[in-house]
């Protein structure tokens, strides 16, 4: 069993339905849990739109809304919506990928 089967069961668990967010390199096994889970993968266009979703589905309904991004930008691209979130009391969860610390070749601001 991966890490990634074993958090999706743990959503599954908190009666997660929905998941919002934008598939990328760094989510993939994230997104191949999902597919054999109950909780259904809604595609934004952007991750900021998937903050939004989550908040308000938070809002609309009591159970935290979950959303998903890839690192670094799309990480920080879900900034405004946690402030969104925070200041209504609006239950969300934000989940977003990383690269290995000491391994990575990338820039520095992907490891945000």
């Amino acid at each position: 069993m991966k890490a990634s089967d074993l958090f999706v069961k743990a959503l599954e668990a908190e009666g997660v339905e929905y998941i919002f967010g934008i598939p990328g390199e760094e989510n993939l096994d994230m997104l191949d849990s999902l597919s054999r889970s109950s909780i259904r993968l809604i595609l934004t266009r952007h991750e900021q739109a998937a903050g939004f979703m989550a908040a308000t589905y938070g809002r609309l309904t009591g159970k935290a809304g979950v959303c998903l991004s890839t690192l670094g930008p799309g990480a920080t691209n879900l900034v405004t919506a946690a402030a969104y979130a925070q200041l209504g009391a609006m239950p969300m969860v934000m989940i977003t990928g990383q690269k290995p610390i000491k391994t990575s070749k990338q820039g520095h601001f992907q490891r945000l």
